[in-house]
């Protein structure tokens, strides 16, 4: 059921009157393909605007347009931000129309990529272009939230980590796409070669007309367009039913999110597992340059490419198994993968440092590969652990510990570490995360085990009243 809400023209769509029974499986099949790929180009147009600010860091350091404390202030302006949009921007988004919601926001950062480009000298203001880059990171927030209620919606429990691994390597897609499109555009259009305004104007261009087009392709739930729940639909029950009906949203909040045990565990593990995932990342050029023989920075960088490249065979690998092998139960995947990470990290701390470059880059690519797994399992757990009607804040909740805790520790906290005590005592401070998000892990799968098997019942109960 859709919740009254006060967000007029964007509110959630009332039902539909249902399609006729024959019209139903070939209208399901199209149309989930159709959102599907709807969200999955409009996630991937968010990246190509996300925070290039960090895409032409060289060119402001090397014609002195910025400095490296600016540029770090700028670019963390929009982590800051998003943060904080994906829990509050979610807190909407679970009762807005999904197919008015994301493309708006597209649409919204968009235009302020494009405006930053028409006003090259706000890089004279740290002050203002923050400013300007807090607004896009909260704007950016209102992309994964209207994801997640399509996934919740569209597609059930049993198939969920399939579609959601497959969904969620739109950022690398998106990422890998802004670098090309970058090079071009600054190749083509850049007046001069201190000209880094390119690099947003034509990026912005492009997410605008996706935005349009994702309009076209999106499509809030299958109820607004006369279809059965998805639960229905594929006999699959969710592993946490609908909220009681008349339940207030303020209600539904407090009790299914903010004072739900599974949904704060899983809050608290994404804090670790983002300290992992950026704190391995962001610093693998440092410590190939500092700590390698005879490693440059450009190889560095290599090894910060092949790190996020594997995160794309990891998260669907770890969607997969955690439907097929693991039948929907999340933690175990998750464990599997954070197992895995601990192997990978310590072997990689303790390789020689005469060791060749490449035996690095394995360990690197085996760790951003398991990794992401957990990164996006834990996105989806959230929704997959909560009703539907706040799936995406569950999700959003869990992105706010993630991003401003989670992120925080990964680069000023490890920054502190290599600088006070060293690699050694940092990589072994790593390892223990490792631990303690797996420990975590641990306690919700007990939770998440429970669930499933109230759902078994629930499946044996409608069995027998079929029967």
């Amino acid at each position: 059921m859709a919740h009254k809400s006060r967000l007029g023209v964007l509110s959630a769509p009332p039902a539909a009157p249902r399609l006729p029974k024959e019209r139903i499986a070939p209208t399901y099949k199209r149309m989930r393909m159709q959102v599907f790929m709807g969200i999955f180009i409009g996630y991937a147009a968010f990246y190509l605007i996300r925070n290039n600010v960090s895409l032409v860091s060289g060119l402001l350091k090397e014609y002195d347009l910025m400095n490296t404390v600016g540029i770090g202030v700028v670019a963390n302006a929009v982590l800051f931000s998003y943060g904080l949009s994906k829990f509050f921007m979610a807190m909407l988004s679970d009762r807005a129309n999904a197919r008015y919601f994301m493309p708006l926001g597209l649409a919204l950062s968009a235009i302020i990529n494009i405006i930053i480009s028409f006003v090259p000298s706000i890089v004279g203001s740290v002050g203002i272009f923050a400013t300007v880059m807090f607004i896009n990171g909260w704007v950016q927030g209102m992309g994964w939230p209207p994801s997640g209620r399509v996934l919740v919606h569209w597609f059930s429990t049993t198939e969920r980590g399939w579609m959601t691994s497959i969904w969620n390597t739109a950022h690398n897609v998106g990422g890998a796409g802004l670098g090309f499109l970058a090079v071009w555009a600054l190749d083509n259009f850049a007046s001069d070669k201190s000209d880094w305004t390119p690099a947003f104007s034509i990026p912005g261009y492009v997410a605008l007309a996706i935005s349009l087009l994702i309009f076209f392709m999106i499509r809030d739930r299958p109820e607004a367009v006369g279809l059965p729940p998805i639960e229905e639909y594929r006999n699959d029950p969710a592993k946490m039913e609908s909220t009681e009906k008349g339940m207030s949203w303020k209600t539904m909040l407090f009790k299914h999110v903010l004072t739900n045990r599974v949904i704060v565990l899983l809050a608290l593990a994404n804090v670790f597992v983002y300290t992992l995932r950026y704190g391995v990342l962001s610093w693998i050029p440092v410590y190939l340059t500092d700590v390698i023989h005879g490693a440059n920075i450009k190889e560095g960088i290599i090894g910060f490419a092949i790190y996020e490249l594997a995160g794309i065979i990891g998260t669907l690998l770890c969607g997969w198994l955690s439907d097929k092998l693991f039948k929907g139960w999340r933690s175990g995947a998750g464990m599997l993968f954070l197992a895995g990470v601990g192997i990978a990290l310590v072997a990689y701390w303790q390789l020689p440092t005469t060791a060749p470059i490449w035996m690095f880059y394995v360990l690197i690519a085996v760790i951003g590969g398991l990794i992401y797994g957990p990164v996006m399992l834990i996105g989806l757990q959230a929704i997959d652990l909560s009703p539907r009607e706040v799936a995406g804040t569950a999700a959003g909740f869990t992105g706010l510990f993630g991003y401003l805790l989670g992120a925080s520790l990964a680069s000023t906290g490890v920054g502190l570490l290599i600088h006070n005590f060293g690699w050694n005592f940092t990589y072994a401070t790593l390892t223990g995360v490792v631990v303690v998000a797996f420990v975590l892990m641990m306690i919700v799968g007990k939770d998440e085990r429970a669930m499933m098997e109230a759902r078994e019942e629930l499946l044996r109960r409608h069995a027998r009243t079929d029967n």
